[in-house]
């Protein structure tokens, strides 16, 4: 488990992209109408924008050495 508040943020952050993206892909499966699509549409492309932008950040914080620093304690 990670230790720093910034990295948990950053974790939760990835999960709920990945929720996201998940149900953008039921929503779109199950969709009736036109504006369904839109809506799941422009879910999935949030979606994926959040996640890249989450992983970069995560990687910006192991190479600083934070996310490492609460694995390095034995929090993970």
């Amino acid at each position: 488990m990670l230790k720093k508040k910034c990295d948990i943020n950053i974790e939760r952050t990835i999960e709920l992209a990945h929720e996201m993206i998940e149900l953008a892909q039921t929503g779109y499966e199950h969709h009736e109408d036109p504006h369904c699509g839109i809506l799941y549409g422009i879910l999935l492309d949030t979606g994926y924008k959040i996640l890249d932008l989450a992983e970069k950040e995560k990687q910006a914080h192991i190479l600083k050495g934070w996310w490492l620093e609460s694995i390095d304690k034995g929090i993970i």
